[in-house]
This record gives structure tokens, C-alpha cells and sequence, in this order.
């Protein structure tokens, strides 16, 4: 498999990403940077002013990851999903040993 395939399968798996332990804020803005950047390319729009903070955060976490190429942020963005999977087994673990 490609690295566009698996990244493609990826994209679909983060809709689903488990609530518990829930996706930090950083690491949200890290998957909206990286997915950008892997399917758009680099920043094209001048910087949102301070008033829309939201797609200001959202422009700065894309503006940071910039220089990265494509397949360097579809590479990325996999593993921070494998990542945060692997976080979320683990407290489902965890959860399930407590019920016990």
C-alpha cells in the first residue's frame, strides 16, 4: 500500500478517533496543520485578523508545518493518528481492568 492509500484510510479513521482519553487541542490543531499541508500544500491566504480566532489558530498551526513536502506531512499525520489509536487502546485497557 502507498503511502497515499494508507493516508487516505487514515483521514477516514480520524472521524471515528475514540472520545476516551479525548484528542487534545494541540494535538486536533497538529492533525488540521498536517492534513492541510498533505492536501493543499503550503498557506495561500494572508493570516485571519485577531478577531477570528479560530481560523487564526487554525492558520498558524498550517503556517508552522509549511515547509514540510506532501508525503513528509502524510507521513506525519499517520503517525500522530497510530499515535493517538494507540493512546486510546490503551486507556480502553486500562478502563476495562478497572471494571473488574
Amino acid at each position: 500500500m502507498g503511502i497515499q492509500e494508507e493516508f487516505e484510510q487514515v483521514a477516514a479513521i480520524v472521524k471515528q478517533l475514540p472520545e476516551s482519553p479525548p484528542p487534545s487541542d494541540d494535538d486536533k490543531l497538529m492533525l488540521y496543520a498536517l492534513y492541510k499541508q498533505a492536501t493543499v500544500g503550503p498557506v495561500t491566504t494572508p493570516r485571519p485578523n485577531r478577531f477570528n480566532t479560530i481560523y487564526r489558530t487554525k492558520w498558524d498551526a498550517w503556517k508552522a508545518v509549511e515547509g514540510k513536502s506532501k508525503e513528509e506531512a502524510m507521513q506525519e499525520y499517520i503517525a500522530k493518528v497510530k499515535e493517538l489509536l494507540a493512546a486510546a487502546d490503551a486507556a480502553a485497557g486500562e478502563s476495562k481492568e478497572e471494571a473488574m
